[in-house]
């Protein structure tokens, strides 16, 4: 995985994380790599993986069951699209609209270009 440098290491390894529960890798209970082999998939520190598995389980995405290891919480892809959404449209879609004014694209516009790249697909 290629890091950016605007967020720190394990905010971005649990974004993935995340990322990987909305496209449906992990289901609701499903068991998730270890700290230690997402650490070696990922190239990164084991200390930094477990950064990343406590912020997920202190916002209850994931849960640990002593010697067996984490699972994703029931009904964690519901709470992340709701966090994700609220986030989306507290944070980005200002921007976006403000860019949008600026260079006078209409809603319309933005139609006509989700309709085309949905078409792609």
């Amino acid at each position: 995985m290629t890091f950016s440098n605007d967020k720190p290491i394990y905010i971005q390894m649990s974004d993935r994380l995340c990322d990987e529960i909305l496209s449906g890798v992990y289901q609701d209970d499903d068991r998730i790599p270890s700290v230690r082999e997402y650490s070696v998939l990922l190239e990164v520190n084991t200390n930094t993986a477990v950064k990343a598995y406590e912020q997920l389980a202190r916002e209850e995405i994931i849960y640990n069951k002593r010697g067996l290891g984490y699972f994703v919480t029931k009904g964690a892809k519901k709470q992340i699209l709701k966090a994700r959404k609220q986030e989306f449209m507290k944070e980005r879609l200002p921007e976006l609209f403000r860019q949008m004014q600026l260079l006078d694209i209409t809603i319309e516009d933005v139609v006509d270009a989700y309709k085309d790249i949905k078409s792609v697909k």
